[in-house]
């Protein structure tokens, strides 16, 4: 069951109104910020300080351990990339945040932000950076098959076949350097800020795995502005090599989110947010399909 309108803000409001010290009449919701499908993350107005307030989705703590996350957050504050959380509830995952005014890349040109965006990834790859935490991409897919199984679902024959060619490419990817990660560098998660400068949100699936991993999740809406950042990344012209680690983890990328997508409407998501996340399952297999193809 999802909760309603009135009830997020009645829920923003108690849980502010204690964890910041301040009287609920002071704070107001201004907006909902619309980059993912998850979570419910809202701008709000505390006193005349804006923050951001998360609601996870529905049985989001099957896919985001929280005490991971907030290891991570810890972790990459000397990056300066996050913006700074003030609250965070392990137990339901809610998390206030400063927020940082600025256009979300999404709702930008992503091409004409290639620099910037390489510059804030090599930032994680290269600070040195160490988690405890393994990203595990080929466990994770394990995992979040099972949660699909555990709701009765079945997949199409297509999904195997294409499981079991990105699998066999798994010593290829395992040759790889694993360094710090983001997890989700999608284009919804960067923000451009005033001067120019950008910002990378929702560490909810840091750790350690391929940098070229990051690259990939940035071309989930529109996998050219992966490949048009890979050579931006690199600093030189990609090689076969280069775009077949890429195709890869995108491939890997779409059967992660094709499951998860699955489950999702197993648990009524489809009609409850009114996204037929059936039709976006389908969707990331044929996505799939076609990266494949291209290797």
């Amino acid at each position: 069951m999802v909760l309603s309108n009135q009830d997020h803000e009645t829920l923003i409001k108690n849980t502010v109104s204690e964890a910041l010290n301040v009287n609920k009449d002071e704070v107001s919701i201004d907006f909902r910020l619309m980059g993912g499908m998850s979570n419910f993350t809202y701008v709000i107005d505390v006193a005349g300080t804006r923050y951001t307030f998360r609601i996870p989705g529905k049985n989001a703590e099957n896919f985001v351990n929280r005490d991971i996350e907030a290891y991570h957050i810890e972790l990459i504050k000397p990056l300066d990339l996050n913006n700074e959380t003030v609250y965070f509830n392990k137990e339901n995952g809610i998390k206030i945040a400063k927020y940082i005014e600025g256009t979300p890349l999404h709702e930008a040109k992503p091409l004409n932000y290639l620099e910037a965006s390489a510059d804030a990834l090599k930032t994680i790859h290269e600070s040195g950076l160490k988690s405890t935490y393994d990203y595990d991409p080929f466990g994770r897919i394990e995992t979040y098959e099972g949660y699909v199984k555990d709701k009765g679902l079945s997949h199409e024959d297509r999904y195997f076949e294409y499981k079991d060619t990105l699998y066999s490419y798994q010593p290829f990817l395992d040759q790889f350097e694993r360094t710090l990660t983001h997890g989700d560098a999608q284009v919804s998660n960067f923000v451009i800020t005033e001067n120019g400068t950008l910002k990378l949100m929702d560490w909810e699936f840091t750790g350690m795995n391929d940098p070229f991993f990051d690259l990939a999740q940035y071309g989930n809406k529109d996998f050219d502005h992966a490949v048009a950042l890979l050579g931006v990344y690199l600093g030189r012209t990609p090689n076969h090599e280069d775009f077949k680690r890429l195709y890869l983890w995108r491939v890997d990328l779409c059967l992660q989110w094709h499951n998860v997508a699955l489950y999702k409407h197993a648990i009524g998501l489809s009609e409850d947010l009114q996204i037929p996340f059936d039709k976006v399952a389908a969707s990331y297999l044929d996505k799939a399909a076609a990266l494949l193809a291209k290797l």
